[in-house]
């Protein structure tokens, strides 16, 4: 198995998905700092329980926890949106909205990784990477 992916956060989300459609609430994947936001901002938001990033030779990696021991997933769809081959942009204006607010849109800014709602406030446009609801 290859721990390089030509798309990393795709690869992310995939593993977040397929975690949820086993029944597992953990998963681990390969360390980036792109990753590690990522996740800090969807449990920021509540979809997922915690994040760490775990110190390990020969490369660090990241493990996320989707959901507490006994609780049910807070994750209903997870999508990317943004891909290598297709690049989406948005500007503060034109954040889009996921399912009439009850979902999260994160993008990537000028300011770091943040929700579609506080790069609104900031007045801040950016890459979307993710729709989460």
């Amino acid at each position: 198995m290859s721990l390089q992916s030509s798309d990393p956060v795709a690869d992310m989300l995939t593993r977040i998905r397929n975690a949820l459609t086993a029944s597992k609430n953990e998963v681990v994947m390969p360390h980036s700092n792109l990753k590690a936001r990522l996740a800090d901002q969807m449990v920021q938001s509540g979809y997922l329980h915690k994040a760490e990033v775990v110190a390990a030779k020969p490369r660090p990696f990241l493990k996320v926890t989707i959901y507490p021991e006994g609780a049910a997933p807070s994750i209903t769809a997870i999508k990317r949106l943004s891909k290598p081959g297709r690049r989406l942009y948005a500007g503060a204006d034109d954040m889009p909205r996921v399912k009439s607010g009850r979902g999260v849109v994160i993008v990537s800014t000028s300011r770091g990784v943040m929700t579609g709602q506080q790069a609104k406030k900031q007045r801040l446009g950016g890459e979307l990477i993710c729709q989460i609801y």
